[in-house]
């Protein structure tokens, strides 16, 4: 951790060592088993070669905005496509507390709360996984679904296939099996997790195997898509925050636009995931968990971050 005028900055490799996923899955459902943080709406301002998102929120935890840019494009290596800062502010005197890298707290962000729902609507033997994309994302819910289950194999669905293949071989290396599949893959998927910038539905709904459970994190504005209308029809469709799902979620607001679903679809939410109050029906029903990325689960993992750093006495 570096110290730059006298604010501690966390950098991505301190966020890595502070949220394991075990423990950060944790942290997230005690939080939202209680009482949420408030959380305006996400800014979206569109700026030369790409996006700045700015997403604030507070609560007890203190007050916390996450400044983000999205190159429109993929960069070239080493500089990644999404790239910003995390400021949390105390509670009391509102001053300045931490500073933290916003990619990394991105990244283990969304894959925890992936995790999340998969360890409150996955089947408890899941262990044949299948991943679309092969990016940070990718590598994250890897990481994250084999926290919450026995994931014993993985397929990797790429739309370039030497990322796919180094990412395969990265897993072989770890001793996780892995292999660069075509979508029809998601045929024999106990957990699937879609992690795109994509505008096309990524599979045919009638591929997925009965009890499959998906993590939908890419389509996180209404241009984009990663799911056929048939699977969201037929799914029981969680979401983080049904007031932000229905203003951003691409694949459920094309859904409804189809008349394929109505906003009633939607089974529950996050917090009612983690009270139990929502859970899977059968062995053989369909789940679906459709996120876009909330403030309020940024503010949660950076006050833990904050709690972790000051048991260390740093």
């Amino acid at each position: 951790m570096l110290e730059s005028a006298s604010l501690p900055y966390v950098s991505a490799a301190d966020v890595e060592r502070l949220l394991p996923y075990g423990d950060t899955v944790d942290e997230l459902r005690a939080a939202f088993g209680e009482t949420r943080a408030e959380t305006p709406g996400r800014v979206r301002l569109e700026v030369p070669g790409g996006e700045l998102l700015l997403m604030p929120a507070f609560g007890r935890e203190g007050i916390g905005v996450k400044l983000v840019t999205v190159h429109a494009h993929d960069p070239r290596p080493p500089r990644p496509r999404v790239q910003g800062v995390y400021v949390l502010f105390s509670p009391d005197g509102l001053a300045p507390e931490l500073v933290v890298d916003g990619a990394a707290l991105t990244e283990r962000r969304t894959a925890a709360v992936s995790a999340l729902a998969t360890q409150c609507l996955a089947r408890e033997t899941a262990w044949r996984l299948v991943v679309f994309g092969a990016g940070r994302q990718a590598r994250a819910h890897i990481d994250a679904m084999c926290a919450v289950r026995p994931v014993r194999s993985v397929a990797i669905v790429g739309r370039s296939p030497d990322p796919a293949r180094r990412l395969a071989d990265e897993l072989g290396d770890r001793g996780l099996p892995a292999e660069v599949a075509s979508a029809e893959v998601v045929a024999g998927a106990d957990i699937v997790c879609t992690c795109t910038p994509s505008t096309l539905p990524l599979f045919d709904d009638r591929w997925l195997t009965p009890g499959v459970h998906i993590n939908a994190i890419g389509a996180y504005r209404e241009d984009m898509r990663e799911l056929p209308a048939a699977t969201l029809t037929r799914a029981l469709l969680t979401v983080e925050d049904r007031g932000a799902a229905l203003v951003e979620a691409g694949d459920i607001i094309q859904a409804i636009a189809e008349q394929a679903i109505g906003p009633d679809h939607i089974a529950g939410d996050l917090a009612e995931l983690a009270r139990g109050d929502v859970a899977r029906s059968s062995p053989q029903q369909v789940t679906l968990f459709k996120s876009v990325g909330i403030a309020d689960e940024d503010l949660v993992l950076v006050r833990m971050i904050g709690r972790r750093l000051a048991e260390q006495g740093r």
